[in-house]
């Protein structure tokens, strides 16, 4: 049974970074794209960013320049750097997993973490 456990959420000022973790267990990690999302209050969820099992990355527009996201497959964990937070990044952000080595659509979700960015 996949488990995906967040971490690193927290509240932070403008401008300021956060690191988000996310530890997975019950598969062969190294096997599958990874991915982060986040939902807002009153809005639907959203891609922010995939790495796929040979690392490839993409980004959601909004978040270019500013969040990187990388895989430790010797931890199980993939990992989401964010820089430069704005206050519409407040999100409760989620981890996911897929069942292909390309894409986490069909996949498995964890509980999520909240991101408040505010001053």
């Amino acid at each position: 049974q996949v488990q995906l456990v967040e971490s690193g959420g927290g509240l932070v000022q403008p401008g300021g970074s956060l690191r988000l973790s996310c530890a997975a267990s019950g598969s062969i990690f190294s096997l599958y794209a990874m991915g982060w999302y986040r939902q807002a209050p009153g809005k639907q969820r959203e891609r922010v960013a995939i790495i796929t099992s040979s690392s490839s990355t993409t980004y959601a527009d909004s978040v270019k320049g500013r969040f990187t996201i990388s895989r430790d497959n010797a931890k199980n964990t993939v990992y989401l750097q964010m820089n430069s937070l704005k206050s519409e990044d407040t999100a409760v952000y989620y981890c996911a997993q897929g069942r292909t080595p390309w894409t986490t659509d069909g996949g498995y979700w964890g509980q999520g973490t909240q991101v408040t960015v505010s001053s």
